[in-house]
């Protein structure tokens, strides 16, 4: 189908700007990556094929108007050299039941992605996980009456080729229980969003086990080196093994079959999917066949007692030759089995894990030696590496950074910036001293709960990074550790892939709750508003990990909490008013780890009221619904940081009444928690846990699924009947059933062991309440309880009641005194 004639000449002037701009359509400084594109243009899938995948997708997405939209693939040349997609009139349009709009895109991925733009700038429609409230299309008129667009179509080009999607952890964080019900959405989400460069890492165990076998390791061999399902991530990275584990054999199928589908959609949309290449990271017993192999065994990555049935991995040394042998064997195989690849190998050698020699010359040799096992296997590979090392460990200064970088030809390896939205590491490293890299947005930690983002640095980041002189910047990216949550933030960083200009935010964040709850309401874009200048504004650099008390406790005696104005940092005790009943503490030493504020509470607040104030209007959306619970429940987990505090403050004054008042708050603000999250599907701890068991093959399998699902949660790792696990509620959540089971008999143990320390007039039993907390933790994983998946309850009557409850006119109730926390004259609807 030929483009309409002034879209033609606006393809021949894109064209000709490529060509004079000196930038080029692909560019000369990495022509690897140039060559690996043309290798996937005649290796992937044909363009009939792509476009079948499209209307595969509107079929699901938006079935009522599959025959609305026509696709077409269309050969870069036609898009002046870039990824490009092309929305218009479709000439033949007469009339429902013919095509009104025409895509066209050089890939399924830029048609699809050319759909979502047009869905959402021109028919004010929303997608978002389904767990986030899922797609608003109500917005979407009806076929045969959809928008115009202007005369000659529109044209979106790429600023910059690579759209980048994952994390190394997300696959166990999020994607650990997924069938291909679940992957099938998300890989049609990741189509909507442009992502062209998505990790696949599903099945990789399985094809692991058939390169071990080469060297006659046995599957019981094995059974000490994967993890369990919910940690298959740390044992890829070589943090650990075993854990969870042993991996029935019939996972490892199931999982190998479930990527070759997987991967077979994303090739179909015309993706480069990443596959992984080989770390280092080897089983005990290959060491014992090899043993003068150089081996090093990894120190101790958060076990209580560096235990090494858990800890201490073993890493071969790349500069063994077994080493390029084992990279070359596993990238073959997976090509085997696959039936192809697209080149793009993801390998994090140094993961959290410091190497044993800080030369640089045995740097480089480590990363040329790792490059040369995937080279071995793959003559055309390009490595994809993580540069999260580079923040997070102090080893990595600019020689051995340098070093690494430099080890493999400029233009092999790809570096991904991962936190660039807090921490950009290309500012400070000369643009990663020349090697391409993809501007990656982090944001979330272990897939936990906090209403959070730094929009400002979203819609700045990647334009300041792209325009700065020598920029070696050659895609966007989102790398958080865990999806479904904040789908504000997603939505504007997916759209980064497409923007040549910073976003005017202002105007963004207003069309934003038109678009999300398919109706304008002035006093729901003034609410949106509010939380764009507050929760999504934070600027502290500080690093997001959600510590609220309710689903972090401290553990830590009472007296070690600091509460301002009851003590003096600089004392070696405590100056409280009853202090001689207490022994003194180091106050110096303040283990608890506070929870991160970075905004105006009551504003945050007046932004609820104005949700409440205005949602009957849009009562009947799913979008609504999830933000109301997720804006409610922020407000009031804040609320129950202070009512902690206020019992902490009671404590030190010795005002027993008063604690044991201000407890049985708390646990009853837990418990109304439980009951509004339980109002929608996206706040729900039956469907994680359901999940795993439907993975299962029978009852034995189950209960491993299950223990690992539940453990990964709370408290996971080794832990001893006193000593809690050095990473418990890491991966914490704001569950409906998790905070009434667990969350509320954990808070109540300790305020139990602290209202004992009063009247007894002794000391808080910290090892009691230890003893007692770990055995709560182990007994509730060991569980079998079953937790609803269905939500129940309306969520906006709930939130205006825990709002009048807590939050309007709310008293901490106590015989001493009044302490309010805001009070408001009138109820704002």
């Amino acid at each position: 189908m030929p483009a309409p004639r002034l879209l033609r000449v606006l393809l021949l002037l894109v064209a000709l700007a490529c060509a004079t701009s000196g930038v080029g359509c692909s560019d000369p400084r990495f022509p690897h990556l140039g060559r690996v594109r043309e290798l996937h243009r005649g290796e992937g899938r044909p363009a009939a094929e792509q476009e079948a995948a499209a209307r595969g997708l509107l079929a699901r997405l938006l079935p009522s108007h599959s025959g609305s939209f026509d696709f077409r693939v269309i050969s870069a040349d036609q898009c002046g050299g870039k990824a490009c997609f092309i929305v218009d009139n479709h000439p033949l349009f007469d009339g429902e039941g013919t095509p009104q709009v025409l895509l066209l895109g050089t890939s399924g991925v830029e048609i699809s992605a050319g759909l979502h733009w047009y869905l959402k700038h021109y028919c004010a429609a929303h997608v978002s996980w389904d767990k986030t409230g899922g797609a608003q299309l109500s917005s979407v008129p009806r076929p045969g009456s959809l928008p115009r667009l202007p005369s000659g179509g529109i044209l979106i080009q790429r600023p910059v080729g690579w759209s980048y999607y994952q994390n190394a952890v997300t696959s166990s964080y999020s994607f650990a229980w997924w069938d291909w019900e679940r992957w099938e959405k998300e890989i049609d989400w990741m189509a909507l969003q442009g992502i062209n460069l998505p990790l696949a890492f599903t099945g990789q165990e399985a094809i692991w086990q058939k390169v071990f076998q080469r060297y006659n390791i046995s599957k019981s061999d094995l059974d000490d080196f994967f993890g369990g399902p919910a940690f298959l991530a740390w044992s890829r990275m070589a943090n650990m093994h075993g854990w969870g584990g042993p991996l029935p054999q019939s996972w490892l199928d199931d999982q190998l079959a479930l990527q070759k589908k997987i991967l077979s959609r994303m090739y179909a949309f015309g993706m480069f999917p990443v596959l992984p290449a080989f770390s280092g990271n080897i089983p005990a017993a290959l060491r014992s066949k090899f043993p003068s192999a150089k081996v090093t065994h990894l120190g101790n990555w958060f076990t209580v007692d560096s235990n090494p049935r858990w800890c201490c991995t073993y890493l071969l040394d790349a500069s063994d030759p077994l080493f390029v042998e084992i990279g070359k064997l596993f990238i073959e195989e997976q090509i085997r089995e696959y039936g192809g690849t697209s080149h793009v190998y993801s390998c994090d050698t140094f993961d959290e894990n410091t190497p044993p020699l800080s030369d640089p010359n045995y740097i480089s040799s480590l990363g040329a030696a790792t490059f040369r096992g995937m080279q071995s296997g793959d003559d055309d590979a390009i490595w994809l590496m993580q540069g999260w090392l580079f923040s997070y460990d102090p080893f990595w200064e600019p020689p051995q950074m340098k070093a690494l970088l430099h080890s493999v030809p400029v233009g092999r390896m790809i570096v991904l910036d991962l936190y660039a939205e807090v921490k950009p590491i290309w500012i400070n490293s000369d643009q990663f001293y020349g090697v391409p890299y993809i501007w990656c947005m982090l944001h979330n930690f272990a897939a936990d709960f906090e209403m959070y983002g730094v929009l400002d640095m979203v819609a700045s980041g990647p334009i300041d990074a792209r325009l700065s002189a020598n920029s070696t910047m050659i895609g966007v990216g989102m790398s958080m550790e865990g999806i479904e949550q904040n789908p504000i933030v997603y939505d504007l960083m997916s759209e980064m892939a497409f923007h040549h200009r910073q976003v005017d935010l202002q105007v963004w964040v207003e069309t934003y709750p038109t678009r999300r709850y398919g109706k304008s309401i002035v006093g729901l874009q003034d609410a949106w508003k509010i939380l764009y200048q507050t929760l999504y504004n934070c600027t502290d650099g500080k690093n997001d990990k959600n510590r609220d008390v309710i689903v972090a406790f401290p553990d830590v005696e009472p007296f070690v909490i600091q509460t301002p104005g009851l003590y003096t940092s600089s004392s070696k005790t405590y100056s409280t008013k009853l202090s001689k009943n207490y022994i003194a503490v180091d106050a110096s030493n303040d283990e608890y780890e506070h929870p991160h504020l970075w905004y105006d509470t009551d504003a945050v607040i007046r932004a609820l009221e104005l949700f409440l104030r205005y949602g009957d209007e849009v009562s009947d959306s799913n979008t609504f619904r999830y933000d109301l619970v997720d804006l409610t429940r922020q407000t009031l987990a804040k609320y129950a940081n202070q009512v902690f505090v206020k019992i902490i403050e009671s404590y030190k004054s010795n005002n027993v009444n008063q604690v044991s008042n201000l407890c049985q708050h708390f646990i009853d603000l837990v418990n109304d928690l439980d009951t509004l999250l339980a109002s929608h599907e996206g706040f729900l701890l039956g469907p994680w846990l359901e999940s795993a068991k439907g993975l299962a093959r029978d009852k034995e399998q189950e209960m491993q699924y299950e223990w690992n699902a539940r453990t990964q949660i709370t408290m996971w790792f080794d832990n001893t009947k006193t000593k809690a696990s050095l990473l418990r509620d890491y991966a914490n959540k704001y569950w409906s059933g998790l905070l009434r089971d667990y969350y509320g008999p954990r808070a109540a143990i300790y305020f139990k062991y602290l209202i004992l320390s009063m009247e007894k007039k002794e000391p808080f039993a910290l090892e009691e309440w230890r003893r007692e907390w770990i055995s709560l933790t182990n007994n509730w994983q060991s569980d079998w309880k079953v937790f609803p998946t269905t939500a129940t309850g309306d969520a906006l009557n709930i939130s205006r009641t825990l709002y009048k409850k807590y939050l309007h006119d709310a008293d901490l109730i106590q015989p001493e005194g009044i302490i309010r926390l805001r009070n408001l004259k009138n109820t704002p609807w």
